[in-house]
């Protein structure tokens, strides 16, 4: 998967997570808002590989950048 879709796969299972323990708490469901913690740090964690993607990806133009310029 790409950088963009990591993040974008991440902030839609953080706001999933987040209606889940919205709900869960409603509710009264434990389980619903268990399952909405876990799903938020899940999308927290596919964001923060899709920021460490595009940050490698950024490094590796640059250094490329900087070896052309070399040449």
């Amino acid at each position: 998967m790409g950088a963009t879709t990591d993040k974008i796969k991440g902030v839609a299972n953080e706001a999933i997570g987040k209606a889940k323990q919205g709900i869960g708490e409603a509710t009264g469901s434990d389980r619903l808002q268990g399952e909405g913690v876990i799903q938020e740090v899940k999308g927290k964690g596919q964001e923060a590989v899709g920021d460490a993607k595009q940050a490698t990806k950024d490094a590796v133009n640059n250094a490329a950048g900087a070896a052309n310029k070399n040449l």
